[in-house]
């Protein structure tokens, strides 16, 4: 029922739209009121199935219990020290558990921070220490943040990069080896990129996302990963995973890495690592780790005690809760279901991800375009019927699913069926 004290949506989107910057853009027409698990509801009393997740931070659900716990207890503590002026103890025991998870070998330290593109900021800083070195290496489809060098990296121009140039300079893209894109292909751009514009030996790091999110959710070819490797032992480059929407069982493993064989040397994390509360994070081997000097790194908000109450609490909810296993169960059965519909459905071009990373990528059956306009129909239909779907792609024709880990199998199963009337239609 509509909460009569509360402008309507109509009222709120107005009022958005004088207050706020176009720049800033809203997906949604309505305006959340209260959230439970899987669920939300709008201010006028709408209920929604969230398979959006915040964009993948909510992998333990709205309003865990536990996290709320958490958070409670910490609140009633203190708020604020800033970890650089008078440290906790709850920074060096959440540090301490993701060093022991994070899928990297030898001595390893974690370093937090606030935001996903904070992370990866940091990340190039402790690879640019470590190796004396300035150029940085990602790929076309990535998407690392919005920050002025975070979005340089990020390969997708619209909306992330258009009218924000120039860039800082050395930094390269090359084609994601995944759907579509062969490994040797892309191992003749890093050739060429090599011998035309900058020499192996002045490349701090790499930088990939295990599965690409806003690229399209296209997973990285296992051979490319071990490659990579190899690649980066022979010339002394960093090589550094991006799992800022992948780790925290989203993939069906605690991080995507542990999918493909071989480890990176730094990892960045945020997203589902709190429970919708802002934190990141960079880990990786302790050697790297401590090349910048003390006060290279940090920030005033840096590791919030907050935050880093509610990811110790996450870290037990996956455990107990088992949510790695859950990832995989989830997914299997959104595959399964996709695939079938796909059957019917020649709009349906491919069904791909792991564990419960799904996408759906649609494209004109008739001349196999990407069809960015029909993805939009689909995922306002769903949403007139009460699932919350988010798109992703280079040419903006995939639909994702990013749903809580924690959601009810009576809920999961509700949100299949508006997939079959949306997708059978």
């Amino acid at each position: 029922m509509k909460n009569s004290d509360l402008p309507s949506n109509a009222q709120w989107h107005s009022r958005r739209l004088a207050a706020t910057p176009r720049g800033v853009g809203v997906m949604s027409d309505f305006f959340i009121h209260h959230a439970r698990n899987a669920e939300l509801w709008d201010i006028e009393g709408r209920r929604f199935i969230d398979f959006a997740g915040g964009i993948a931070v909510l992998n333990t659900g709205h309003c865990h219990p536990k996290i709320q716990a958490a958070i409670a207890a910490q609140l009633q503590r203190f708020t604020h020290s800033c970890y650089q002026v008078v440290p906790y103890t709850e920074y060096v025991a959440l540090a301490e558990r993701i060093i022991a998870i994070t899928p990297i070998a030898g001595p390893k330290k974690a370093a937090f921070f606030s935001t996903g593109a904070e992370a990866i900021e940091n990340a190039v800083k402790i690879a640019r220490a470590s190796t004396g070195r300035g150029g940085v290496i990602a790929f076309g489809g990535a998407f690392h943040g919005r920050s002025l060098f975070a979005v340089s990296l990020t390969g997708k121009v619209q909306p992330y990069k258009a009218g924000f140039g120039p860039f800082p300079p050395e930094i390269y893209h090359v084609p994601f080896p995944s759907q579509g894109v062969a490994l040797a292909d892309c191992q003749r751009a890093m050739e060429q990129l090599f011998k035309c514009d900058i020499e192996p030996s002045r490349v701090a790091a790499i930088v990939f996302e295990p599965v690409q999110g806003e690229g399209g959710f296209n997973v990285i070819q296992k051979e490319a990963v071990q490659w990579l490797r190899a690649l980066c032992d022979q010339h002394g480059i960093v090589l550094i995973a991006d799992e800022v929407q992948t780790g925290f069982a989203r993939t069906g493993k605690m991080f995507a890495m542990e999918h493909f064989g071989v480890a990176p040397d730094l990892m960045t994390m945020a997203k589902s690592m709190a429970g919708g509360t802002t934190l990141s994070a960079v880990v990786g081997k302790s050697a790297i780790m401590d090349a910048p000097a003390p006060g290279g790194l940090g920030g005033t908000y840096a590791g919030n005690p907050l935050a880093i109450a509610a990811a110790l609490a996450v870290l037990d909810i996956m455990q107990e809760e088992h949510l790695v296993e859950r990832a995989n169960v989830l997914g299997t059965r959104l595959r399964e279901r996709l695939s079938r519909l796909q059957r019917n459905n020649k709009t349906i071009a491919d069904v791909r991800g792991l564990g419960a990373m799904i996408a759906c990528e649609f494209v004109n059956p008739e001349t196999a375009a990407p069809d960015a306009e029909l993805t939009k129909r689909v995922q306002q239909a769903a949403l007139k019927k009460g699932l919350l779907l988010l798109s992703c792609g280079v040419y903006g024709n995939v639909l994702r699913f990013l749903f809580p880990l924690t959601v009810e199998d009576s809920v999961f199963d509700e949100a299949l069926r508006i997939l079959d009337e949306v997708l059978g239609a």
